[in-house]
């Protein structure tokens, strides 16, 4: 096994900074209603799409799952308890006391840019995750932003051999080898979530996504030959022996199990 250790599979939740958008397109003195229509106005306008430029997505949730000799930690950083700066404080100090092997389903383009937008918009520093060698001569070599290092794996843009004409949607892939997705598309329901202050559901719809990656990332690297196939599987074994303890996690793992069924390859851990 050729496993380099701490891994830390993320994801962040997000909706839209009306205050930060009202500021920027000068739309004062109207309601949050209007200051959003406005917004998803003008980007469609902009891009045919309502999807905000990245510096206007406010983070709600931040998840992982850490993995490193002891076993598993899953946790969830959200607005629930703390402001948007206090959960980037937060992941961000994981980070000036290990140097994780970082992996994500898009985090390049996405979680990693956001992240940097709204650290700067907070006033924070964050040397050990954005460092390019400027500090740190080695981070010249191998740092959490350069696409083709292997301290960040975006597993989407590794997956598509670095083309964004073969990138995948995580649900598609996750479901393809028989894991649970996303589970309808509960992604559309975060702002709806924050609204009605359902911070659990937020939650482990984000650690979903995050455990979702860290199954995908389990065979990649058994397609790589970092893991043998004893020990891709011994190690799925584990993480569904660590969702048995898991209780907002009961349903992803009957899901799992149904999926599996699809592949002998993916079932085959549920015999053992």
């Amino acid at each position: 096994m050729d496993v380099r250790l701490p891994i830390l599979v993320f994801d962040i939740e997000t909706i839209t900074d009306l205050k930060a958008g009202a500021n920027l397109y000068q739309l004062h003195g109207l309601s949050d209603d209007d200051v959003e229509s406005a917004l998803n106005k003008l980007r469609r306008q902009d891009s045919g799409t309502d999807f905000q430029r990245l510096p206007l997505h406010e983070i709600v949730c931040i998840s992982g799952l850490w993995v490193d000799e002891k076993g598993f930690k899953l946790f969830s950083f959200s607005q629930a308890d703390y402001s948007e700066a206090e959960l980037l404080q937060k992941f961000l100090s994981i980070f000036e006391k290990r140097t994780p092997i970082l992996v994500s389903w898009n985090g390049i383009q996405f979680d990693l840019p956001v992240i940097l937008f709204r650290t700067m918009l907070h006033g924070l520093s964050a040397p050990n995750l954005f460092d390019q060698g400027e500090l740190n001569r080695q981070k010249r070599f191998s740092n959490y932003q350069n696409r083709y290092h292997q301290q960040h794996v975006d597993l989407m843009d590794a997956m598509a051999m670095f083309n964004g004409r073969n990138f995948q949607k995580l649900d598609e892939i996750a479901q393809l080898l028989g894991f649970p997705g996303k589970r309808q598309d509960a992604g559309y329901l975060v702002p709806q979530q924050i609204k009605q202050q359902a911070w659990a559901d937020l939650t482990a719809y984000c650690e979903g996504d995050v455990l979702n990656t860290w199954l995908i990332y389990l065979r990649w690297m058994l397609l790589k030959g970092q893991l043998l196939r004893e020990d891709h599987q011994q190690l799925v074994v584990n993480t569904i022996a660590f969702l048995r303890t898991q209780p907002q996690h009961q349903h992803f793992l009957t899901l799992w199990e149904s999926n599996a069924q699809a592949t002998t390859f993916s079932a085959s851990a549920f015999s053992i």
